[in-house]
């Protein structure tokens, strides 16, 4: 990194949707404005919220809280079912609407935009009107009820962190020259990727402020984080700009290479039971499958994962192999397996299915095993269809035909119109939920 001084400028402008999903249901149904609403996966008193409006937040209900509890601190909270295809629409409205005051580079989430800002645009009373007009632009083109914070920063990293310096409807710039003592009062947990294990690791080597780890030099932090990610955030934390910098608030506003893909489902009642589990899993592969094709990628792996409910005499004590059970945010307790299989890329569901129906063989047995309630499938080592070399061998079982057939139907009539009849027990369960991290993507009729 260079020593000269950097120019005070913002390179990057981070738009921050706050209370996203509450502020939708505000905005649709004017009611509930200015009332406490919690936005909750299904009308159930065992599941959380995952999202909370301003007036909730007040109350000390927010994303996670259990609606039971939700329900004894306000009992006039009004809970709404989400709905991803309203806040997906939102969402790309959103980004129109930032669109026209500023080229939008990156949408990491579906409630969270980012934008290069270029020449002048980076002084910053310019920086600070670009900014200015994106709030009244979301305001005038997409509803009042929808506020924003923003941050501009010299880059990504730090643009984020301002972005959540002041909630709600927040303009937070943090320039070079104020650097880094402009954030020195943060909490080590306002630094993205910093959750509550990565916090007590940080601690248990004496780091208990940001004002500590800011102090350190770059060794002493690439020694902390024992990797060359504390080299980064070296850097990033005084403004610079550097290579490699990662999807948890670091990267560079372009669209990354994606990782992975995948879809998991907490099982109703009628599903806890292996047979049940099975069906839901073939479900959530035959979802992964179809947008593996409909993105033009290819897995290489697939990872599995099943929660198993425990008695409360079976919690009290270790298990089998000898770890302590887990508690769930429905409250349940719960032993979990998973493993990682490995295959030739492929992307037709039939192959995969045999991958999973291989994996599922290999699952524990016992009575600590014979209730799941969750199951998640996830590919990784994606890569495009295109950047792979064409197959040695012939399809002789004519699978991507196979593949296509169903795409192109399913596509027409809904995504569970044909399939294998594995799934035909699950075919109306894991619908597609709301999410944070993943905007759902219509393909033809539906939405995953």
């Amino acid at each position: 990194m260079t020593q000269n001084p950097q120019p005070d400028r913002f390179r990057i402008l981070y738009v921050d949707l706050n209370s996203f999903f509450a502020s939708v249901e505000q905005q649709l149904h004017p009611e509930y404005r200015n009332r406490p609403v919690a936005v909750v996966p299904t009308q159930a008193d065992t599941t959380c919220c995952i999202a909370a409006s301003y007036e909730a937040k007040a109350l000390g209900i927010k994303t996670g809280t259990q609606v039971g509890e939700a329900k004894r601190i306000c009992p006039e909270i009004v809970l709404v079912l989400g709905d991803h295809r309203v806040y997906a629409d939102y969402s790309r409205r959103i980004v129109q609407a930032v669109e026209r005051c500023c080229p939008v580079a990156q949408t990491p989430s579906i409630d969270e935009m980012v934008c290069e800002l270029m020449g002048r645009e980076q002084e910053p009373p310019r920086a600070r009107q670009i900014a200015l007009t994106i709030k009244q632009a979301i305001k005038d083109d997409v509803g009042e009820t929808l506020r924003c914070s923003i941050g501009l920063a010299p880059n990504r990293f730090l643009a984020k962190i301002a972005s959540d310096m002041q909630k709600p409807d927040g303009l937070i710039g943090l320039l070079p020259s104020q650097l880094p003592r402009s954030i020195a009062h943060l909490e080590l947990r306002d630094i993205p990727g910093v959750g509550a294990r990565t916090e007590a690791r940080i601690n248990a080597k004496g780091i208990n402020t940001m004002q500590q780890l800011l102090e350190l030099d770059r060794k002493q932090m690439h020694e902390l984080w024992n990797s060359v990610w504390g080299d980064r955030l070296y850097h990033w934390l005084r403004g610079a700009e550097t290579d490699g910098q990662t999807d948890s608030g670091g990267a560079p506003a372009s669209e990354a290479a994606q990782k992975s893909l995948g879809h998991s489902h907490v099982l109703g009642p009628e599903f806890r039971t292996p047979e049940g589990a099975w069906a839901v899993a073939h479900k959530l592969l035959h979802k992964a499958a179809m947008r593996l094709r409909m993105e033009q990628l290819t897995a290489s792996a697939m990872h599995l994962t099943l929660r198993y409910a425990l008695t409360r005499e079976q919690a009290s004590g270790k298990l089998a192999n000898g770890k302590s059970a887990k508690r769930h945010f429905s409250g349940l307790q719960h032993s979990g397996w998973s493993m990682e299989a490995r295959f030739p890329p492929c992307q037709d569901t039939l192959t995969l299915l045999e991958v999973l129906r291989g994996a599922w063989a290999k699952r524990p047995e016992g009575a600590e095993f014979a209730r799941p309630f969750f199951v998640a499938i996830t590919m990784h080592n994606l890569v495009a269809e295109s950047d792979l070399e064409a197959s040695l061998f012939a399809d002789a079982d004519h699978r991507a035909g196979l593949a296509a057939t169903m795409d192109k139907l399913n596509m027409k009539y809904g995504n569970t119109t044909l399939h294998f009849a594995g799934m035909l027990p699950a075919r109306d369960s894991a619908p597609t939920r709301i999410s944070f991290t993943q905007i759902p993507t219509q393909y033809g009729k539906d939405y995953i």
